[in-house]
């Protein structure tokens, strides 16, 4: 039981984790935080399974790799409408009620569209793999291995390729790198539409746990949040850390509490850690 509890959490600590990358890959990009993000996540998820999946019968794999462009190139339009003019406003208010507007918007579009009524994919990564004595759904295999993955990927475009050099400078000092010849808007759109990628991956990922619904995004949106600030807000080996943190305490928790107090881990640690350690377990203190 242990040992099932922990592979579970595993799972959603990655989930957690690719939620943080998302939003300190627009905080670092923008200096804004993405209020629609778990809205992104949703989209993402009504495009694959109820458009090509169900709607077309298109090859899984390939809804995948249709879904990631068609939701890259929607990250880079509402980069250039929303996230560059916001981030240009003089007040962070601006774009506070700018990104929860777009959530509103994205929330009523698909209802529209898809209609309110939840729906999944008939055996879409389904079914269990005995492991000696422990029962593993195939979905948390795939969670774990498609986010290494992922994350691997990640780290390799920041720290060997021209973009993700250009995209690390643009996060640390924008006016130093716009000197050094690198086009900061086009970088910030760059990194808006990754990251919306990545909320496509996540998006895919837990249809099989939470369905396809108008909310599937929200509590997971709200516990990367929690990972991200519990591993060090901004810095991006943080949310592995912070993801890890919350997803295997919260799925610990089953084993002394009732399962009803699950969801309530990650808001209770993020506000232990904003009371005794407001920078994150790998945040350091600053004066």
């Amino acid at each position: 039981m242990l040992l099932q509890v922990l592979v579970s959490g595993i799972a959603m600590g990655f989930i957690y984790s690719l939620v943080g990358y998302e939003f300190t890959l627009i905080w670092n990009a923008a200096s804004l935080i993405n209020f629609a993000h778990d809205k992104f996540i949703m989209i993402s998820a009504y495009i694959f399974a109820g458009t090509f999946v169900i709607g077309l019968g298109t090859n899984p794999i390939v809804a995948v790799i249709i879904t990631l462009i068609i939701m890259g190139v929607f990250g880079a339009l509402v980069a250039v409408g929303i996230f560059n003019p916001l981030r240009n406003m003089p007040s962070d208010l601006y774009a506070v009620t700018g990104t929860l507007l777009l959530a509103r918007i994205l929330a009523e579009l698909t209802r529209l569209i898809w209609g309110p009524v939840p729906f999944t994919i008939q055996n879409f990564i389904t079914g269990v793999v005995h492991i000696g004595g422990i029962v593993i759904p195939q979905i948390n295999i795939a969670i774990i291995v498609v986010s290494v993955v992922f994350l691997i990927f990640l780290q390799l475009l920041f720290k060997k390729t021209k973009i993700g050099k250009a995209m690390r400078c643009v996060s640390q000092d924008k006016t130093a790198s716009s000197l050094m010849g690198i086009n900061v808007q086009r970088y910030i759109i760059f990194t808006i539409a990754l990251s919306t990628m990545i909320c496509t991956v996540i998006g895919i990922l837990i249809i099989p746990t939470f369905m396809v619904t108008t909310d599937m995004g929200s509590m997971i949106g709200l516990k990367g949040f929690a990972a991200s600030v519990v591993g060090g807000f901004g810095i991006l080996p943080g949310n592995i850390v912070g993801g890890m943190t919350v997803g295997i305490l919260e799925n610990l928790s089953i084993l002394v509490l009732p399962a009803i107090y699950k969801d309530v881990v990650a808001f209770v640690l993020l506000i232990l850690f904003l009371l005794i350690r407001p920078n994150g377990i790998l945040g350091k203190r600053k004066d």
